[in-house]
């Protein structure tokens, strides 16, 4: 079976739309309706006339689809795609978290359930979590989850004293500090990009902080010819894609001695198979409670209202 050519008749069939995550396998960017990161991708959802959304990324990321989408059918394909980041804030403890700080606007990254979104005042993703951190008056006290390593990367930015749920992102901390040193030794010119989502002391050394888009858009602009990449592993394929003369380094690893970007474990569960069962038996089904979702949907539509 010819699964490119029975994905696309099904999509057609079913009016259906496939929004596919920069960090997903190659094959699945490749017959998806829109690649994107977080923001991208909640704009497309939001924007989309067709009836059945399958939603190739991790799992809150088909929830974000579903709370702008109530009415739509919001299919991933498979429920097991979590994010380590999500995972590890759970709203009871986030609830407990919060409420020693009742005065705190609450700040929350897209990168987390729909409980913490429903449970807080502004949502924001990396893309634009400065612009959202900026917009907030200076009088006011925030506390942001749930990535800590952003939260320090805004602390420093921004110079806002900001309260931090202590979380990070498997993926982008992964990175082995002194074995990116001993790559610049090795290329003297190199320029060292990373993800805001990085560990501290990468960000420190990069050249460039942004996110997937930014990270592509600088590469193909800039003259520089050598870059380390901190990033999950699949965006170097996009990457080379668009600058295939230049020298791509992915950024070594703690567990591994060869230079190996770390890949995201959670995002490799989806796969073509999948995604072909998902459309035929529009299952998985993305469930949201619907007090939760409504509550949700607030600081996300303010966000793509503003930001």
């Amino acid at each position: 079976m010819n699964l490119r050519k029975e994905i696309k008749q099904l999509k057609e069939e079913k009016n259906a739309v496939i929004l596919a995550h920069y960090y997903q396998d190659p094959s699945i960017q490749d017959i998806a309706d829109h690649v994107g990161n977080s923001l991208e991708l909640a704009k497309k959802a939001q924007e989309t006339s067709a009836k059945l959304i399958v939603f190739a990324g991790v799992h809150f990321m088909a929830e974000t689809a579903k709370i702008l989408n109530p009415s739509k059918k919001v299919l991933v394909p498979d429920l097991e795609a979590g994010c380590s980041l999500a995972d590890d804030c759970k709203a009871t403890d986030f609830k407990k978290f919060i409420d020693n700080y009742p005065e705190h606007l609450i700040l929350a990254s897209i990168n987390c359930n729909a409980e913490i979104k429903a449970m807080s005042d502004l949502v924001c993703t990396s893309s634009n979590a400065l612009e959202v951190v900026n917009s907030i008056p200076k009088h006011k006290k925030i506390l942001f989850a749930p990535d800590e390593h952003l939260g320090n990367y805004l602390i420093k930015e921004t110079g806002r004293d900001i309260i931090l749920w202590d979380g990070s992102c498997l993926p982008h901390e992964a990175f082995y500090y002194n074995k990116i040193l001993d790559l610049i030794m090795e290329y003297p010119y190199v320029q060292i990009i990373a993800h805001p989502d990085s560990d501290a002391e990468i960000l420190k050394i990069a050249h460039f902080v942004g996110t997937t888009s930014k990270l592509l858009k600088y590469v193909k602009q800039m003259e520089y010819q050598e870059f380390i990449i901190a990033v999950e592993a699949e965006i170097l394929q996009e990457m080379q894609r668009l600058v295939p003369h230049k020298k791509l380094i992915p950024a070594p690893i703690q567990d591994n001695i060869s230079c190996a970007c770390r890949a995201c474990d959670f995002m490799k569960l989806n796969t073509l198979q999948k995604l072909y069962d998902c459309l035929k038996n529009e299952k998985p089904e993305v469930q949201l409670n619907h007090e939760i979702a409504y509550k949700a949907a607030l600081p996300l539509q303010e966000m793509l209202s503003n930001h």
